[in-house]
């Protein structure tokens, strides 16, 4: 047997809140802000999207590590916060997340058309989030619903580590038979996300505008200017920066274009970790 590069993309691996659905990625973040507010702590919905894209268990020890939240965890229980606290934190959040995620479970303009045409081209559609399991379960029954039923699903508790590490990615990969990592793209609207797929030997797209960094509505990102978007633009990019992600693009809708593009790179012999 000899080795051989990919010459084509075999599958997509897509975040879900901020990427498919949920625009602006506004169901873990206010969650996030009420769990600690039952707590009788204040965090902002900014600070809430700081750690955005890890584990939500992660999510809160992160926010926990912050100094200007851990003060006023001192303040008001005269102590650090600590794992057990996490999770008391992690424990008040399960259920408020189960109970409101449909609030914000709308598929994303444009995604589903986005999807279709990446299923033309062969492609198969696999999906990782910082979702648990429990909250998974109702995300993937809404947009079943609504139309979008992607062919492998992994949840943030079903891998020994989630993001940023690459094991949600590659755990898409062993379940739908993908032959190269070099061969999938890995799409997220977070650094955590980014960092995920260039650990798991991917290419990777990042979300401007639909997702966590942008925290926009669709109806105020459709309202944005011209010159507004392009400093927005500049902002974002900047903020992607760190992660070094292969291309970036507004919203899922751009997709199938980079997909072709990425398509040329492979059968030119480029794989991800020498491409920029």
């Amino acid at each position: 047997m000899h080795y051989q590069t990919p010459d084509r993309l075999e599958a997509a691996i897509l975040d879900w809140a901020g990427t498919v659905v949920d625009f602006g990625s506004f169901a873990p973040t206010r969650i996030f802000v009420e769990a600690f507010a039952q707590f009788d702590v204040e965090i902002s919905l900014d600070e809430a999207r700081g750690p955005m894209g890890m584990g939500k268990w992660d999510h809160i020890r992160a926010l926990c590590d912050q100094p200007a939240i851990a003060e006023r965890f001192q303040r008001r229980f005269g102590r650090l916060p600590s794992d057990a606290d996490v999770t008391a934190l992690y424990e008040r959040f399960m259920p408020l997340q189960i109970a409101k995620v449909g609030e914000h479970s709308a598929l994303i303009p444009g995604a589903l058309e986005a999807i279709a045409a990446l299923r033309e081209r062969g492609l198969r559609i696999g999906t990782c989030s910082g979702y648990p399991r429990a909250v998974m379960d109702k995300v993937v029954e809404l947009a079943a619903a609504a139309g979008y039923r992607p062919d492998h699903v992994v949840a943030s508790d079903e891998v020994p580590r989630g993001r940023p590490g690459p094991a949600p990615a590659l755990a898409n990969v062993v379940a739908l038979g993908i032959e190269h990592v070099g061969a999938c793209v890995k799409v997220d609207d977070t650094a955590p996300g980014i960092l995920e797929g260039h650990r798991a030997g991917m290419w990777t797209v990042a979300l401007r505008f639909s997702g966590n960094f942008a925290g926009l509505t669709w109806d105020e990102y459709r309202a944005l200017s011209p010159a507004q978007r392009a400093a927005e633009c500049r902002r974002l990019d900047a903020l992607f920066a760190p992660c070094r992600p292969h291309y970036l693009i507004d919203t899922l809708a751009e997709l199938p274009a980079i997909v072709d593009a990425i398509d040329l790179r492979l059968a030119r012999g480029e794989l991800p970790g020498s491409a920029r």
